[in-house]
């Protein structure tokens, strides 16, 4: 199994080929196809490439799946004394991407 390790949106992702996997929100429509360039580590049935600090010439090839966005996260902001209280919420838009295939350019 070809396994690699990409870089995208300030994050490190252990991905395999046929995953899906959800990053943060990249711009693109469903179907839009992407490539990976910054990929820190390959490995394919005990052969492994280290970059120092990207593999020369390797890339990820995956297919945005859709763009959704995660359950809410809500919270509190209170001030002691002064009967304030702000609730809040978000919802984190993110893009699932399925990993196609991982190679050299």
């Amino acid at each position: 199994m070809k396994t690699a390790v990409i870089k995208t949106g300030g994050k490190q992702y252990v991905v395999h080929e046929g995953d899906i996997m959800v990053v943060d929100k990249m711009l693109g429509e469903e179907g839009t196809e992407v490539t990976f360039s910054e990929v820190l580590l390959t490995a394919d049935d005990g052969a492994v490439a280290v970059g120092a600090p990207f593999v020369e010439g390797a890339q990820v090839a995956g297919t945005i799946v859709g763009q959704v966005r995660l359950p809410k996260v809500t919270g509190v902001r209170m001030k002691p004394k002064k009967r304030n209280v702000h609730y809040f919420g978000h919802k984190q838009p993110v893009t699932e991407v399925e990993i196609g295939k991982i190679g050299a350019k």
